[in-house]
């Protein structure tokens, strides 16, 4: 079936500190907003089911991982069907004992597990200790997800900082980037520096949808959700979901405290002409790039 040149595209910028329960009612009102403004493809935050857990490490959260297929992608599926709409989640997953991962499930507007995507890069830093629960993704390296509404670039936060994943999603084929995200300030940052990390961050996504003429949708939890032992600070997640195009142009943006729908008009010919006036993808030295798969060069 011939794909339309234009789809309407969308994230769901939302608090997710409540219960699981809370946070798929959240979710179910987002889809059925989407519906009603047709969007055809939607995105969530990272790990929406619950409260970021990842603050500190604590061997009993493993009990709320979730087998994939299971009772979480049983529901969205059927939200995807109802709706009419392609949908990514992100879920934690068990994969077995021993074995959990950070993963996105993409599920077709008839409810069906279309693919999924297992976080490759996982950070270690104070407030995010997500080496403690997850592995790596072990996957056939970064292929898109083959979805009703084109083949789907799904990375996942802290993904987006390496040029290398978007370029091999866009070489293996994606014709868009998409990033659930869940990112925040520290709030003992001065707000000189929160701003430098906020700008830095947009910077470097942008900069991946120019390098590779790819439209790009990066979706972030919003709203301050405390410490699981009250014993930290906290986090602060800063929202700025956005959506740009294919030369990095905002296409919609939103701020640090709103929740709701972001949604824009994915143009699939922009991809198209971009590459044969700007062709990045010709003029690559790929035999110069050995170095890349080496640790250092020192």
């Amino acid at each position: 079936m011939a794909m339309t040149e234009s789809v309407h595209i969308g994230c769901l910028q939302t608090r997710l500190d409540g219960s699981t329960e809370d946070n798929l009612e959240r979710i179910e009102t987002g889809m059925q907003e989407a519906a009603r403004q047709d969007i055809q493809l939607l995105v969530l935050p990272e790990l929406h089911q619950g409260p970021y857990f990842c603050q500190n490490e604590d061997a009993s959260v493993f009990d709320r991982a979730e087998p994939i297929p299971g009772p979480t992608t049983e529901h969205l599926g059927r939200l995807a069907q109802r709706h009419g709409l392609v949908l990514v989640a992100s879920l934690f997953e068990r994969r077995m004992e021993g074995i959990f991962h950070n993963t996105a499930v993409v599920f077709d507007r008839d409810g069906q597990i279309a693919g999924l995507y297992r976080k490759m890069h996982i950070p270690d830093d104070p407030g995010y200790y997500e080496k403690f629960y997850f592995s790596p993704g072990d996957q056939d390296g970064f292929q898109p997800i083959d979805t009703s509404v084109g083949r789907l670039g799904v990375l996942i936060c802290w993904d987006q900082w390496f040029p290398e994943a978007a370029r091999l999603m866009a070489l293996a084929g994606a014709e868009i980037l998409v990033y659930p995200t869940a990112i925040g300030w520290d709030i003992k940052d001065a707000a000189s520096e929160q701003a430098r990390q906020l700008e830095a961050w947009q910077t470097v996504q942008r900069g991946h949808a120019v390098a590779n003429h790819l439209p790009l949708i990066c979706c972030n939890r919003t709203g301050w959700e405390a410490h699981p032992r009250e014993q930290g600070n906290g986090s602060q997640f800063w929202g700025h979901s956005f959506i740009c195009d294919a030369q990095g142009a905002w296409l919609a943006r939103t701020d640090e405290q709103t929740e709701g729908l972001l949604s824009a008009q994915w143009d699939r010919t922009l991809t198209r002409d971009l590459r044969r006036i700007w062709p990045f993808f010709r003029d690559r030295r790929i035999d110069a790039y050995q170095g890349l798969t080496t640790r250092s060069q020192k």
